[in-house]
């Protein structure tokens, strides 16, 4: 074990040890108030809104990770470059300041890649996702950000019989995208990693991390101002045409504007169907004692998944808490997005019962925070990054809840993308990855897009239920069907 494992081990037990035991902790849930990391961490100091008419030579829409990530890495390639970001709210008000806290190495979309462009090509885009695990971590230590990160790995259980054919398949495919420090454990070994009732088999990778999404973004933000980026908050931008990025305000003017949104780009102009909000919710526990993180294990502080149809996501908090996610409500009627992550009761009840599904002996612990989020899909939920050449015009997003290391890559292609464009640098092995300039179709108008998500999801939590019931060894047939909804 490294001395950083052990001095980030030793930094979580002494903020677990200061959290109040759950027996006295109270049991009132804070719903929404955006998440619990902003709960947690506190909002932010807002900055100003945008003065009236201006220009610069970059203009970023969103301020979460993307738009971050952008201006960081243009502004230190190019520090003469005028760059100014626009976000509707505050940095971070979306499922940048939401997520998990996974930075791990998944794509959306990679298996299309490979069917469109080969297996080799596909490898690369893999190759630089393990390797943007890394650069993330690199970064918050070059710049001081103290965002609680843990280099645990992801460890994907599985807990029945259909699910244990998943992850070795899975497993087998990881591997043939070259990822060769991969390993597959079985019932035994996964206990001592982590203590899920009922597991049979786990695969885990070194390419992951437990991290806090707001202290990460908020380090990033204050990294990028610090840069001479000028960054404007409460400036909602309701249209984008090459060359201007209108709001409520003015219009800010630039060469190359830039639509860094996810989840809330449905709400601009002509882009109702271009990504659908998706709908993800989370809830924390109240911390947990010492005798009952001695029953779960975790002691690596692996981020957990599973290989469910409808899966779930978790992570073991700094301050000795549980964390853990799923499709509450997958979509609003008309690409709706939520009200400060306000989450239905019957969602938080839906996501403690995984909780004590995987630790029946947490049965007495308590939810304490609950929140909901949206992330952008992509009909063929493939995330993508594009410059057009002729008009200025870019974007990046489409992360279908893999976004906290898969903007990095992003913002790192667009800010290689620019250079080249504008003539400061020419072609790079970023921009030659398959997911560049990568073209996809609407979604189908309402009410079709509703029913079919909707339907999805029923279809993959029944295919779930049957295969507990059932113990098959193979995967749910109706799982396929959604499958095929989904355009997957």
């Amino acid at each position: 074990m490294s001395s950083t494992e052990n001095a980030d081990r030793a930094t979580d037990t002494a903020r677990a040890a200061h959290a109040p035991r759950t027996a006295d902790a109270p049991r009132t849930v804070v719903n929404g108030g955006i998440s619990f990391w902003y709960a947690q961490d506190g909002l932010p100091a807002p900055r100003e809104p945008l003065p009236g008419d201006a220009s610069a030579d970059v203009v970023i829409v969103g301020g979460g990770y993307t738009g971050l990530w952008t201006a960081y890495y243009l502004k230190k390639a190019a520090p003469f470059l005028r760059i100014t970001v626009l976000e509707q709210r505050f940095c971070g008000y979306g499922a940048s300041g939401r997520n998990g806290g996974w930075l791990y190495n998944g794509i959306a979309g990679r298996d299309r890649y490979a069917r469109l462009h080969g297996h080799e090509a596909a490898v690369r885009l893999q190759e630089a996702m393990n390797a943007t695990v890394a650069e993330v971590v690199r970064v918050t230590e070059e710049e001081h950000i103290d965002a609680d990160v843990h280099r645990g790995g992801v460890l994907e259980v599985a807990y029945t019989p259909a699910q244990l054919a998943r992850l070795k398949a899975f497993h087998e495919t990881e591997l043939s995208y070259g990822e060769k420090d991969r390993e597959l454990y079985g019932a035994r070994e996964t206990a001592e990693r982590i203590r899920v009732a009922d597991a049979v088999g786990s695969t885990w990778t070194p390419h992951g991390a437990r991290l806090h999404p707001v202290k990460l973004l908020k380090g990033l933000a204050a990294a990028v101002e610090a840069l001479g980026v000028t960054i404007h908050e409460s400036t909602p931008v309701t249209e984008i045409r090459p060359k201007h990025a209108v709001t409520p305000y003015g219009t800010v003017r630039a060469p190359y504007v830039l639509r860094c949104t996810e989840g809330f780009t449905a709400s601009l102009k002509g882009q109702r169907r271009t990504w659908l909000p998706m709908n993800s919710s989370m809830i924390a526990t109240e911390p947990l004692t010492a005798e009952q993180w001695e029953s779960v294990g975790w002691e690596g502080r692996e981020t957990l998944g599973d290989m469910a149809h409808a899966y779930m996501y978790a992570q073991r908090t700094a301050d000795g808490r549980i964390a853990l996610g799923g499709r509450g409500v997958p979509y609003r009627f008309g690409s709706r997005t939520d009200n400060d992550g306000r989450t239905q009761a019957s969602t938080v009840r839906a996501l403690r019962e995984i909780l004590v599904r995987f630790f029946p002996q947490l049965s007495s612990v308590a939810v304490a925070h609950a929140w909901s989020g949206v992330l952008g899909v992509p009909r063929d939920w493939c995330a993508t990054v594009t410059l057009d050449r002729s008009t200025g015009l870019g974007w990046a997003g489409g992360y279908v809840g893999s976004g906290v290391a898969t903007a990095n890559l992003a913002a790192r292609t667009l800010r290689d993308l620019i250079q080249r464009d504008s003539g400061q640098s020419g072609a790079t092995d970023l921009i030659t990855l398959p997911w560049v300039e990568h073209k996809v179709r609407k979604w189908e108008p309402e009410p079709f897009r509703w029913l079919g998500v909707h339907g999805m999801y029923a279809t993959y939590r029944a295919a779930d239920r049957r295969e507990l019931t059932t113990h098959a060894a193979q995967s749910s047939r109706i799982a396929r069907i959604a499958d095929r909804v989904a355009g997957r």
